[in-house]
């Protein structure tokens, strides 16, 4: 039996304050598919940073052996010469250069002093071809889609002569087709001798691609599982992850139907000016009071479009139709009024458009209703603290001090943060757009136990979502989307996976 191609031997690395991991041990064999699953917080970032060079040697204790050797890297060069890359969920590509610059961005092909780009255009042609990428490599980055971004990262690795590759939320912000084929890939590039390490908040995916899997809960490594030996189930992974059975992930909750309508759009037509198209056709429906809605469709349907062009149009569209709330008629001229009638719009990007990552947890908390704790526009501080303490007890977020930073916080912390921000403006209707995009199993059951509580409370929900099972498994009522237009609408009782499908490819 081969050696493995890793290890990791009691790596311990803190950060002022937090152990982020203890005394953990790793093991990688040669040519499988790794997947590394916890929590958010639970150390798997912290891990791969420490093994990529980007943890220096002397910033952990512990030991790395890569290929029978132990490793010192000073830095992320230093791993990448050794034959390891790591591609962030973040790409690392820079958008307005050539898919051929990108690939050998770092280490070029050189003639004496001068760049050989004949010879690039030619191995990075090669190197494309490798990862299944049929475009021309002197194409603009920005004019590709994520997924073929992420085909172009890992094509830059393999022309690094990459060893092992680890990859940190691949599929995170890629469509299903895409997924399935970033599978393929990396199933293909096992059998050239490409041994890789995938991080997934997603355990249907791990269940599907692993060869093994590691669990980590609060830095310290929990189990490792071999797919060929142990039974690798959801509920067996989220046993390990969160240290209990979570045997329904989705609350049971009784909804008695409502006849009062709180939100009812007409007509609704978007046009964005910078596409030069209409995005929104015709858009009609009614949200009634207490219930959650689940908006269903592909990428790039037009839900989010919708979402931004109800909550005060930040984006400037050129709309056309009615929106009523209360059944009092609105013409919302920006987000201000919109949260003024009761609307609020938790965003599905919360570190770019959601949080201020820079700023504390209190400041974000109460960023969209500071005239609540200001005097003559001065904030009172200590209101601020009480309120924001109010909403870190109600929602349970994780944080020492409200004076944290919220770039500190875990995924699923940090969403409940963008979510406290628009609890504390009092609306009537709350639009979540990918309320659980990011965080692990038990941030997502957090989060849908408030939704339950606020639904409960008389709050209307709004839930934007990917994942057909969230939207089956939290939504009174289902409206599908596609291509700009609503194709369909099921009673939660009448939906399955495949009536929305078919309704969302219309």
């Amino acid at each position: 039996m081969k050696p493995p191609i890793l290890e990791m031997k009691n790596i311990t690395k803190e950060f002022p304050g937090v152990r982020a991991l203890n005394n953990v041990s790793f093991q990688v064999n040669e040519g499988e598919i790794h997947c590394l699953v916890g929590e958010n917080g639970a150390g798997k970032s912290t891990l791969m940073k420490v093994l990529s060079g980007v943890y220096p040697f002397g910033e952990y204790s512990g030991d790395i052996l890569f290929r029978g050797e132990i490793q010192k890297f000073a830095s992320i060069s230093d791993s990448e010469k050794a034959g390891i890359a790591i591609i962030y969920q973040e790409l690392a590509l820079v958008p307005e250069m050539m898919i051929y610059e990108n690939i050998f961005l770092g280490h070029e092909i050189r003639k004496g002093f001068v760049v050989d780009w004949n010879e690039t255009i030619t191995r990075a042609t090669e190197m494309l071809k490798k990862v299944r990428l049929e475009v021309n490599p002197a194409m603009k980055v920005k004019d590709l889609g994520v997924g073929k971004q992420q085909l172009v990262e890992i094509a830059k690795a393999l022309s690094r002569d990459v060893k092992l590759l680890i990859l940190d939320e691949p599929t995170s912000s890629l469509n299903e087709d895409d997924a399935r084929n970033l599978f393929t890939l990396l199933r293909g590039l096992k059998q050239h001798g490409v041994t890789c390490i995938l991080i997934s908040h997603k355990l249907r995916e791990v269940i599907e691609i692993a060869d093994s899997v590691t669990v980590l809960r609060d830095g310290q490594t929990i189990a490792t599982l071999n797919a060929k030996k142990d039974k690798i189930t959801e509920n067996v992974l989220i046993k390990h992850m969160v240290g209990r059975e979570i045997n329904n992930i989705f609350p049971t909750r009784e909804h008695t139907p409502s006849k009062e309508v709180v939100l009812e759009v007409k007509n609704w037509n978007v046009y964005d000016n910078t596409l030069g198209r209409k995005i929104l056709d015709n858009i009609n429906f009614k949200i009634m009071k207490g219930e959650i809605v689940g908006f269903s469709g592909l990428v790039g349907s037009g839900r989010t479009e919708l979402a931004l062009s109800l909550f005060g149009n930040p984006k400037r569209y050129r709309i056309s139709g009615e929106i009523s709330v209360h059944g009092k008629k609105e013409s919302f001229q920006g987000p201000g009024q919109a949260i003024k009638s009761g609307l609020a719009y938790a965003t599905e990007d919360r570190k770019a458009a959601g949080l201020i990552l820079i700023q504390d947890v209190k400041k974000n908390i109460t960023l969209a209703n500071l005239q609540e704790i200001s005097n003559r526009g001065v904030v009172n501080a200590n209101a601020e603290v009480k309120v924001a303490n109010e909403y870190r007890d109600n929602l349970n977020i994780k944080t020492p001090s409200v004076e944290q930073k919220v770039s500190n916080l875990s995924g699923g912390n940090q969403q409940k943060v963008s979510v406290a921000k628009w609890l504390f403006v009092t609306p009537d209707v709350l639009i979540l757009d990918e309320p659980t995009r990011g965080i692990d199993v038990g941030a997502k059951y957090e989060i849908y136990m408030i939704m339950k509580k606020l639904v409960s409370e008389g709050m209307t929900i709004i839930m934007i979502s990917s994942e057909l099972s969230e939207i089956l498994g939290m939504s009174d009522r289902v409206i599908v989307v596609s291509s700009g237009r609503i194709t369909g609408e099921l009673m939660i009782k009448d939906a399955t996976q495949e009536k929305i499908m078919q309704l969302a490819t219309n």
